[in-house]
């Protein structure tokens, strides 16, 4: 389910990022047209997206590779792990197929146009084979107390750089202790012979620390993935991308990262200025991005709204 709805999204940012180059409309200058992608707020969403479709990307490979070679005793953790990817890759996919669809406009709405049917694959994936927030209760419930609290992460000083990936990694772990302390706490706070009223009580904060969890997972893959790139233009391309998929992480956390410390006011007040920085050195690089996805090129050929005016 992941596998197919993983690349279902990439097709889908592969179909977007090209009409969004190829599709024109009024510029500034009276007579002039120039692309989609010449706007800021076109092409900034869609590289966020593809910033997380590469996360999603390597944590599928690390997962499966790491499902291959399991052993008995390591199973259950190995089951976790799949049911937690499963359900953050499919639930990712839905909101980027919806968002490419959006950026393509009225035209995406047609099947022929290829798009149209990716949301209801999507949703189709979410509950297929275990639904999501099932699946995702079960592998909480088990981290509360079968997964090690994370290390607590040193103090920010404020003389931290926001495109230091160690950096903001250090941010997810910081947001994944919280929760794990969090969610221990809250089931030992419920009565002792209330087992349903307990994990009631406890199961908001174990679903954030699997949240967590998983993306620390897909964000050490991402890593990972570019320590094995050999070409220096390649590696610093996948480099702001990781960047910028971890600044996505850390300021849907800001709040929670400042009250714990990992973060400081003056690292929270530059966020915005830090990712606009890191976009405008990314959209250049976008259609390569999603060229690197190999959707064949008779597919994309295939679809009017690419190739008509």
């Amino acid at each position: 389910m992941s596998a197919s709805t993983l690349g279902g999204c990439r097709a889908a940012l592969a179909i977007a990022v090209r009409y969004a180059h190829t599709r024109t409309i009024s510029g500034p200058v009276a007579g002039r047209r120039v692309p989609l992608a010449a706007h800021r707020s076109h092409h900034a969403r869609l590289l966020e997206r593809v910033a997380t479709a590469y996360a999603m990307t390597f944590l599928h490979r690390e997962v499966t590779d790491h499902w291959i070679t399991h052993t008995p005793t390591d199973r259950p953790a190995a089951e976790r792990l799949v049911a937690l990817a499963k359900g953050w890759i499919t639930w990712q996919a839905r909101e980027i197929v919806t968002e490419s669809r959006e950026r393509c406009g009225a035209r995406a709405l047609f099947p022929v146009n290829g798009l149209a049917e990716y949301p209801a694959i999507a949703d189709g994936a979410i509950t297929a084979e275990g639904d999501n927030l099932a699946i995702w209760c079960k592998a909480a419930a088990d981290m509360i107390f079968g997964h090690t609290l994370a290390p607590e992460p040193p103090p920010a000083t404020g003389r931290e750089s926001l495109t230091d990936p160690a950096f903001l990694r250090r941010g997810i772990t910081a947001a994944e202790r919280h929760w794990h302390a969090g969610a221990q706490s809250d089931l030992r706070s419920g009565e002792a012979d209330d087992a349903l009223g307990r994990w009631n009580n406890a199961s908001a904060s174990a679903l954030n620390l699997a949240e967590a969890y998983i993306i620390g997972q897909a964000a050490d893959a991402f890593a990972t993935a570019i320590t094995r790139t050999t070409t220096a233009g390649t590696r610093a391309a996948l480099t702001d991308l990781y960047v910028l998929f971890l600044l996505d992480q850390v300021d849907s956390r800001s709040g929670l990262l400042l009250a714990e410390g990992a973060l400081t006011r003056d690292h929270v007040r530059v966020l915005p200025r830090t990712r606009h920085l890191l976009i405008t050195r990314l959209a250049p690089h976008l259609p390569a991005l999603t060229d690197a996805f190999s959707v064949p090129q008779e597919h994309l050929s295939s679809l009017p709204m690419l190739t008509a005016p």
